[in-house]
């Protein structure tokens, strides 16, 4: 049961945080990805500008409790 309740929050975590970076970014991350590890949530995909990267960074660290964030998201 345990697993199944961490599964469903991880899972739950990883749609706020994609939810929120869409959001505040208007979607100009192409193919975002949200992992969830443990204690680590790592965003990933492509943007046009720093700005936007940016943009994502602070949509997910204020989506954050415990976790520390990466933000792997490629310039180009």
């Amino acid at each position: 049961m345990e697993i199944q309740i961490r599964d469903r929050a991880t899972k739950q975590i990883a749609e706020c945080v994609e939810r929120l970076v869409r959001s505040r970014t208007g979607g100009r991350i192409r193919d975002l990805r949200v992992e969830v590890t443990s204690g680590e949530i790592i965003l990933s995909g492509r943007t046009t500008t720093y700005y936007d990267k940016q943009l994502a960074t602070h949509a997910a660290l204020a989506a954050l409790e415990d976790l520390s964030l990466t933000n792997e998201i490629e310039v180009c």
